[in-house]
């Protein structure tokens, strides 16, 4: 089955009067990778929401965007590093007496020291939240995955509209070499017989039509084009990621259709071989988005 990384899954859920809205972007990529952004408060719960992802997804980046709106989930406290704040008030005494400064320390200088004060943010319920985030990522992943499937469709659909053409080149490349060889020998022959009068040695002109055969035999090449557009096509009904698999596929028979476009010996081979290089080329770029 043919999976798009290309995607998008978005998802609502709510604690109390605090709403959740989470975002999910999908694009290709080699491997799988998440990146989560969420309110710092909450990365605690990164690790559970990339192994959530990981379960309906194997290759892409993942962009996971939370956003939070409404009441705080947070308790909120001031911490007091009393400490600090009692050196740095005799700090500011003993700088007013060695200068003899007749200022007088108020709040502000006191609160300048940014230190001394620290905000401390605990969530409210770890199990509640926890819950409704993970079953919104949940829903927004259902919607991801769905719409992965649903371009993948249409890339299966493509795909498989350039195998067809791809087979219909390939035996028409078949019968073109069986004709170029019959063709060659005809033209030795009669070149020959312009140059020379008299009996033609008919060995010699096998023995030439052989090492021309040999040299532009493309037959072994076809078979494993043949090949690889089955495997390719049997793959694209396999479940689970097939992306990798393709892309080597593709990889294969571009190999085999510089060789022949090496041995082309003839116009019409040298038009297929562009005509299968621009129907490769297509599925490259097709492929380089399947999971």
């Amino acid at each position: 089955m043919v999976v798009s990384m290309t995607g998008f899954g978005r998802a609502s859920g709510q604690i109390n009067s605090c709403f959740l809205t989470v975002e999910l972007k999908s694009v290709n990529h080699r491997f799988l990778e998440i990146s989560v952004k969420m309110p710092k408060q909450f990365m605690w719960l990164e690790d559970k929401i990339k192994k959530l992802i990981s379960q309906y997804v194997s290759r892409g980046r993942i962009e996971v965007y939370v956003n939070i709106e409404g009441e705080s989930l947070v308790d909120k406290s001031i911490n007091i590093d009393w400490v600090l704040l009692t050196q740095f008030v005799d700090s500011l005494k003993q700088i007013k007496a060695r200068f003899s400064l007749n200022d007088e320390i108020s709040l502000d200088h006191i609160l300048s020291l940014g230190e001394g004060l620290d905000i401390k943010e605990e969530p409210k319920s770890n199990v509640d939240i926890e819950n409704v985030l993970l079953h919104t990522v949940k829903s927004a992943l259902q919607k991801l995955t769905e719409m992965r499937k649903t371009e993948g469709e249409q890339l299966a659909l493509d795909l498989k509209q350039r195998l067809v053409a791809m087979t219909n080149i390939t035996v028409d490349l078949e019968s073109t070499a069986l004709s170029i060889i019959e063709q060659y020998r005809e033209k030795l022959q009669k070149r020959v017989s312009e140059y020379v009068s008299g009996i033609i040695d008919e060995n010699r002109i096998l023995t030439e039509v052989a090492l021309f055969a040999d040299k532009a035999d493309i037959s072994e090449e076809l078979t494993r084009i043949h090949s690889h557009i089955y495997q390719f096509g049997e793959s694209l009904q396999a479940n689970g990621p097939i992306g990798r698999k393709l892309d080597f596929i593709v990889q294969e028979l571009n190999r085999e259709v510089n060789t022949i476009g090496s041995k082309a010996n003839d116009s019409q081979i040298a038009k297929n071989v562009v005509e299968l290089k621009s129907i490769i080329e297509k599925l490259r770029e097709q492929v380089q988005n399947i999971e």
